[in-house]
């Protein structure tokens, strides 16, 4: 589980193929992440890398690899490239939760619709596919390539739902929000509780 509040910025340097002639075998992606902690991080544990859960296989001085499923690859954006992406590691028992119960599960892929400078904060808005509508509410969470946000407006149509986030420098400044543009695809994940309150309203109403 994670909170989605980055500890750091890293870069996926390489992205190489798991097998050379198995294009459905995944990738193998090696980061460079000098900033982030790793002085406890082991073989196996857990790391997510713009929002979606990878287990790390191999250590380096300054970064880590994992390997990423085909699976992974066509349910997110960002990992399959060279680039930064947001960096955090697994709750331990006993942390703080300044974010929101995050699960590194990506729901869906969403496109910025806008992002522009509103006072001394930003203005960004995001149409997520339409069967995760239900799953946003004003004042509610979303995590946003791993980020831990909150909704200020929510908008249905019948092409989709737009929801817009107010976000303040301190975020752009320590996370790759600060390099999205209209049009820009972003991995989303909705409030872990909302999917559950979702599952038990659905399974009254058949009953």
């Amino acid at each position: 589980m994670f909170t989605g509040i980055i500890t750091a910025v890293g870069h996926i340097e390489t992205v190489e193929p798991k097998e050379t002639h198995n294009p459905e075998a995944g990738y193998r992606l090696r980061l460079h992440a000098p900033d982030f902690d790793l002085s406890s991080t082991k073989l196996g544990d857990s790391i997510a890398i713009q929002g979606a859960c990878m287990t790390v296989v191999e250590l380096q001085p300054q970064g880590f690899s994992i390997d990423i499923s085909r699976e992974s690859l066509n349910r997110t954006v960002g990992l399959d490239q060279a680039g930064p992406v947001n960096l955090e590691p697994a709750m331990r028992l006993g942390d703080r939760l300044d974010g929101h119960m995050v699960l590194g599960h990506v729901d869906g892929v969403g496109t910025v619709s806008a992002f522009e400078p509103v006072g001394e904060s930003w203005l960004l808005k995001v149409v997520a596919p339409q069967e995760l509508a239900k799953y946003f509410a004003y004042k509610g969470s979303v995590t946003i390539n791993g980020v831990s946000l909150t909704i200020n407006e929510v908008q249905d149509s019948a092409e989709g739902c737009e929801f817009a986030i107010n976000i303040i420098p301190h975020t752009l400044e320590v996370t790759t929000l600060k390099h999205l543009q209209v049009g820009h695809r972003v991995n989303l994940e909705v409030d872990a509780i909302a999917r559950y309150v979702e599952r038990m309203l659905s399974l009254t109403t058949a009953l």
